[in-house]
């Protein structure tokens, strides 16, 4: 069962900014790369669903997370089909990702409050990811789709859409400036942010410092 409601989800995710998007095979990697992305100021960590036994690694690294970083709110992402996004949610999910638009994951995620973020790559989809009941929409890939200037075009006639890119989002004050500049609400960054050579120096103190300079620029962002 979900820790934290849809509520205090998309509070969190507004207010940090930088949603980290990651999947390590290795237990103790994804521990160390959780724990200090918390200690760089991030609440919100998705757990992508894209290895053999994912959802029993994602258990595990959940019960952990509640001991460990217990304001840290971990959610899966990757989750394409409604059977999945049962599953993470029975292992206590508290928020689902798709990189696509799948209407039967809505009514799974909206019978248990929990957040659903859809990927969409047009204004149509977002439309009807919204009438399904999405609070906040993911546009993926980000960058293929139009990058910022997508968000600026959606923004014109849907002001109220909240949209979180992923996909070709930097963690540098140019890029990030743009996004937020844009009308994003948050942003997903995978690689980009946790990048494999940080992973393989287990260069956590570089990682920190990484996490903490993309969370300080977006919080410059931040409506009050």
């Amino acid at each position: 069962m979900a820790r934290f409601s849809r509520i205090d989800v998309i509070i969190k995710m507004r207010e940090t900014g930088i949603i980290p998007v990651f999947y390590h095979k290795d237990p103790a990697v994804c521990k160390n790369v959780i724990k200090t992305c918390y200690e760089g100021g991030i609440k919100v960590f998705e757990f992508t669903n894209r290895g053999d036994f994912a959802h029993e690694l994602f258990s595990d690294l959940n019960k952990w997370a509640e001991k460990e970083v217990p304001g840290m709110i971990m959610g899966a992402g990757s989750i394409v089909d409604a059977g999945t996004a049962s599953l993470y949610i029975q292992l206590g999910a508290n928020f689902i990702v798709s990189p696509i638009l799948n209407p039967d994951m809505a009514k799974v995620c909206n019978r248990r409050k929990i957040l659903w973020s859809p990927g969409c790559g047009s204004l149509s989809e977002i439309s009807y990811a919204e009438e399904l009941g999405a609070e906040i929409v993911k546009i993926f890939p980000g960058s293929s789709v139009g990058g910022p200037d997508f968000v600026k075009a959606v923004k014109g006639p849907c002001p109220w859409t909240s949209i979180m890119p992923t996909g070709g989002v930097e963690p540098s004050l140019e890029n990030l400036t743009e996004w937020f500049e844009a009308g994003v609400t948050c942003v997903g960054i995978g690689s980009n942010l946790i990048s494999r050579e940080l992973i393989q120096k287990k260069d956590w103190e570089g990682l920190r410092k990484r996490v903490a300079g993309a969370v300080k620029i977006a919080k410059m962002f931040q409506k009050l």
